[in-house]
């Protein structure tokens, strides 16, 4: 199985800590956040990864090049524009097309197995299968609902008030930013046009083949330049390959 890593967001919230460098490629423990999740990567015996990249595509592709030196196989599909989390993917899928990949965001971090995500996925008739976080404490991440056999029933925004209280104990599920995806979503969202993947494609999709699947593991993300102070403050929190 193929990974797109969706590494070409503008990080606007965090530039005044990254200046012009992608948000990906923050450094964390004496290395770029992306690298974890390609160590991730390759822990769980994949090798065939696709960086979807935008702002400061160059910084990321002269970094990794085509993956030799982690003893993986690295291409890239740069945006010629910014296209969101959906319409980058539907370039990249179109670049490089497969019947079944794996999506990961390129700035959060979900300490699970992902040959477990992607076995669970098989032999299921869902089209999009997502990871979803428990016990995420705050109230920066909209809620995802499910019935008791996994079929995703409702996306709900960022609580406030009560509801936002109730999520500060970390009691809800997030979307932890990780899919396996069938090729015909992905050709099916609009050519050369910017769609997010989290707020158009997946909710079109309740009720329609999603299907969520819940980890209790540890969930980051550097979204915002207090939680990234943190990581850089005990980058033990990102998983190491045994060989590093």
């Amino acid at each position: 199985m193929q990974v797109f890593v969706l590494a070409g967001g503008l990080g606007t919230r965090i530039r005044s800590v990254l200046g012009d460098v992608p948000k990906p490629m923050a450094a964390i423990g004496g290395r770029p956040f992306l690298e974890y999740l390609i160590l991730q990567i390759r822990r769980a015996g994949l090798r065939r990864v696709i960086v979807c990249t935008g702002y400061r595509a160059d910084v990321i592709e002269r970094y990794f090049g085509t993956g030799n030196g982690w003893d993986m196989d690295i291409s890239y599909s740069r945006e010629p524009e910014p296209l969101g989390t959906g319409g980058a993917l539907r370039l990249a899928a179109s670049r490089f097309p497969a019947k079944t990949s794996l999506v990961m965001n390129g700035d959060s971090f979900f300490d699970i197995q992902l040959e477990t995500l992607c076995q669970r996925h098989q032999g299921t008739p869902a089209r999009v299968t997502m990871a979803l976080a428990r016990g995420v404490e705050g109230t920066r991440y909209g809620i995802v609902e499910t019935d008791r056999l996994g079929a995703v029933t409702r996306f709900q925004e960022k609580p406030v008030g009560l509801a936002a209280a109730r999520l500060g104990a970390g009691h809800d599920l997030i979307n932890a930013g990780l899919y396996v995806v069938q090729e015909a979503i992905l050709a099916a969202i609009p050519d050369g046009q910017p769609v997010s993947l989290e707020r158009e494609v997946l909710p079109m999709l309740v009720g329609g083949g999603l299907r969520g699947e819940v980890f209790a593991a540890p969930f980051t993300d550097i979204g915002v330049a207090q939680d990234l102070a943190l990581l850089r403050a005990a980058p033990e929190r990102l998983l190491l390959s045994e060989a590093d």
